[in-house]
């Protein structure tokens, strides 16, 4: 089965963005790890956003059916899955628009092959993150955490409540106060 890792910034206090929305340069470093988040994205063979991560990027000229700015750059090729209900464009080779229900559709996606070197990428948002979270399919949750505390915001994991417990496999530190610690999650 395929590894799905909940690969995120996050603030101190656990937030992807603030209550607005905004997760720029004004909340995150994101040149501060030495280039490693541009580095680790490469091993994802895909990646899956909810319609308000994919928006964001429309900010920045991004167009519906393109693949988006961050992971065109780390990855091209990156075969991206956006769920949406509420968007309309057509779907190609590189971004599927996907209006089918986000646990079953990830459950198949995972079971699609054995290879053990291939991984999907959650890059957000938080409502996603919280339903995989809540039917189990999310395996690793790797967070670069940001020395910022907003109080309030968007969560990691929206609104779901599920207690997990998680293994720690890996920690990075970086001079700017990133850390980016690796957590296999235990159901």
């Amino acid at each position: 089965m395929i590894e799905l890792v909940y690969h995120v910034a996050v603030t101190a206090d656990l937030f992807i963005a603030d209550k607005n929305g905004v997760a720029d340069d004004s909340v995150f470093l994101y040149a501060d790890d030495g280039g490693d988040f541009f580095e680790s994205v490469r091993q994802y063979h895909a990646v899956l956003m909810g319609r308000k991560t994919y928006e964001y990027g429309f900010q920045y000229g991004l167009k519906p059916g393109e693949p988006s700015g961050i992971a065109q750059a780390a990855h091209p090729g990156l075969k991206h899955y956006i769920f949406s209900n509420q968007m309309e464009f057509e779907s190609n080779e590189q971004v599927e628009l996907v209006k089918e229900d986000v646990v079953s559709f990830c459950r198949r996606l995972k079971q699609e092959t054995t290879d053990q070197q291939k991984k999907i990428w959650l890059c957000g948002g938080g409502n996603l993150a919280g339903k995989l979270l809540d039917h189990q399919l999310i395996d690793t949750l790797i967070l670069k955490v940001n020395p910022i505390i907003l109080g309030e915001g968007i969560p990691l994991f929206g609104a779901s409540k599920k207690k997990i417990n998680l293994k720690l496999t890996d920690i990075k530190s970086y001079e700017s106060g990133v850390i980016v610690p690796t957590y296999q999650i235990i159901y």
